[in-house]
């Protein structure tokens, strides 16, 4: 698991347990309940690190929509409608993705 060593597995299977049925998923419910939001800056950035798949420095929308399989392989993917809400919130400059310093502040939100 990419979390390990980051994240509890307990904490992460809760988090992925509580927004399993379709459109259920909620970004700020998901950071606090898998334990990522009380993390240091630095293991957010390494959660950032494992998000972003193809280390361009930020997460596209592709990236967002596989988001809950980054925390366990057979998790669903993201509805359309729960990728383009998780990027809204993330996205604060408006350029389509979420950059390191936007991921954090979507964590601590």
């Amino acid at each position: 698991m990419a979390f390990a060593g980051v994240l509890n597995d307990a904490e992460m299977k809760a988090a992925l347990d509580a927004c399993s049925a379709a459109d259920s998923f909620d970004y700020k419910t998901f950071f606090k309940t898998c334990g990522l939001a009380g993390k240091t800056c630095e293991d957010v950035k390494k959660a950032f690190g494992i998000i972003d798949q193809d280390n361009s420095g930020f997460i596209e929308e592709e990236e967002l929509k596989l988001f809950l399989q980054n925390f366990s392989a057979g998790a669903r993917a993201l509805t359309d409608k729960e990728t383009k809400s998780f990027l809204a919130a993330g996205d604060s400059d408006g350029d389509g993705k979420i950059g390191v310093d936007e991921f954090a502040a979507l964590v601590k939100a």
